[in-house]
């Protein structure tokens, strides 16, 4: 008889921030960015969680420290792929976007691209 406990094993990443400070990486943090995204999106979980962990694997494979920057643009690839609704709702927040040209500009190029 016996037991095991099993559970997916979190990576030891030190997320750099703009200013320069170090913080852990937090898994669900990143979970709740890009499920805000996908809100009332016809996306599966299972997708997203796959997303997710796809994410997770390439911050794993790059080192023990990621820039923000490498993350939001591994976020947003991963996003473009699976849906652009989704993609451009997390851009508007990553790049920081304060007027309509901006959304017009990021449009034009997922319909160009």
């Amino acid at each position: 008889r016996f037991n095991t406990n099993e559970g997916v094993e979190r990576a030891e990443i030190r997320v750099i921030k703009k200013d320069g400070r170090r913080e852990n990486f937090d898994y669900e943090k990143l979970k709740r960015g890009v499920m805000r995204a996908f809100e009332k999106r016809p996306v599966s979980t299972e997708k997203i969680d796959k997303m997710l962990i796809n994410i997770e694997e390439k911050l794993k494979r790059a080192g023990k420290d990621a820039q923000t920057s490498y993350i939001g643009d591994l976020v947003s690839r991963e996003l473009k792929k699976l849906d652009k609704v989704a993609y451009i709702r997390f851009a508007s927040v990553y790049k920081d976007f304060t007027e309509l040209d901006d959304f017009k500009k990021e449009i034009k190029g997922l319909i160009k691209g």
